[in-house]
């Protein structure tokens, strides 16, 4: 109870570096934050070039929506994926890039990756706007499924917020962390349904079968990575314009506070040292 006081007395400090890191993002550019979405168009552009038509990998049309967009399909898989990827990858050195203020003065120190991952999110959900946006254009009724955007969005939010709290901890006791979050994310990309459909992956299940003469299959083994069910999630309300299982939504639930919970208890044992450990 005293660490959530100490964090709650904090809360300023954690807006104000949020604030500090969204302003000086596109500081004295001429596009601002029209920046925000170069990396998503350019990486769709190529990805569709290399996934449809080389490829030739047709997720096929969203369910009820109708939508047939190969496009319009990708970014509503790849700009969560994005905004989890900026997550971690800015959290994990929240830290050590912050060694010098941890050594001056005490706070809850859990602010810092709180207050990168709370940055990231308001240029993500610019992006995000930008595929409603176009996906009303493209025909599709999004506003039917906007409170389980809501729901899906604060969800993936707590469970990159998690993840950083406890990458950022590690970091500083090891710092190969960092570089190894980075190649782990690439892998992790092509692990998870980002660039491809999960259709894909039960087809080559139901071909092989229960692996290691057990009833376990490679769907199985699948569905054990949480940004699998996140990204099912977020095409299901963008792209087939529905709503989700349930059982979907308490699997992401499931994951997000179990990861801010273990999160937070780390911080808890470790925030008074960190200035000795840095």
């Amino acid at each position: 109870m005293s660490y959530l006081k100490d964090v709650l007395g904090s809360r300023e400090l954690m807006i104000n570096l949020a604030v500090r890191e969204i302003k000086g993002k596109y500081k004295k550019t001429i596009l601002g934050q029209l920046w925000s979405l170069a990396n998503p168009l350019a990486l769709m552009l190529v990805y569709t070039f290399v996934f449809a038509f080389v490829f030739r990998v047709t997720p096929g049309p969203g369910n009820p929506s109708g939508l047939h967009s190969f496009p319009l399909w990708l970014l509503a898989g790849l700009l969560p994926w994005l905004f989890f990827a900026r997550a971690l990858s800015t959290g994990v050195q929240s830290l050590v890039a912050n060694e010098s203020l941890i050594q001056k003065v005490y706070f809850a120190r859990v602010v810092l990756p709180i207050s990168d991952v709370v940055a990231i999110g308001y240029n993500w959900l610019f992006e995000m706007l930008v595929l409603l946006a176009a996906l009303f254009i493209a025909g599709a009724q999004i506003w039917t499924t906007l409170p389980y955007l809501i729901v899906i969005i604060v969800l993936l939010f707590l469970f990159a917020v998690g993840l950083s709290l406890i990458l950022s901890i590690v970091n500083v006791y090891f710092r190969d962390t960092e570089h190894l979050i980075a190649i782990a994310l690439q892998l992790w990309m092509y692990l998870s349904p980002v660039v491809y459909p999960i259709s894909l992956v039960q087809s080559q299940s139901e071909k092989i079968g229960p692996l290691f003469n057990t009833n376990v299959t490679l769907l199985d083994l699948y569905s054990l990575n949480p940004m699998a069910q996140f990204m099912t999630v977020f095409r299901t309300v963008l792209y087939d314009v529905t709503s989700p299982s349930l059982l979907s939504l308490l699997v992401c639930a499931i994951w997000s506070f179990a990861a801010l919970s273990i999160g937070v208890f780390v911080y808890s044992k470790k925030d008074k040292n960190l200035a000795e450990a840095l």
